[in-house]
C-alpha cells in the first residue's frame, strides 16, 4: 500500500479598495502590512514572491488598478475601484 500526503496552502483573501487610479505594488504590500516596510516589500518582489493576475511580477512599482489579483505569502488580495 503506498500512501500519499498532500499539503495544501491555506489563502487568505482580501480586497483593497482604491483611492486613487492605481496604487504601486509595494504601496500596497506596506498598506496591507503584508511588509512591514518599503525594503521588505522589495525583497519580496525580488525574490519572486509575488504574483500579479497569476504571473511572477518583478516590477516593484508595477501599477496595480481596479480588477488586478496580486498573491504574496499566501494572501491573495483583489484590488477594486472605490
Amino acid at each position: 500500500m503506498v500512501t500519499c500526503r498532500v499539503k495544501t496552502k491555506l489563502i487568505s483573501m482580501s480586497t483593497f479598495y482604491l483611492e486613487s487610479e492605481y496604487i504601486p505594488l509595494i504601496g500596497l504590500l506596506k498598506a496591507l502590512q503584508i511588509a512591514s516596510s518599503g525594503g521588505e516589500a522589495q525583497m519580496l518582489v525580488e525574490e519572486g514572491m509575488v504574483t500579479l493576475n497569476g504571473k511572477p511580477e518583478n516590477r516593484k512599482r508595477a501599477k496595480l488598478r481596479d480588477g488586478d489579483i496580486v498573491k504574496c505569502n499566501g494572501i491573495e488580495i483583489e484590488v477594486k475601484a472605490k
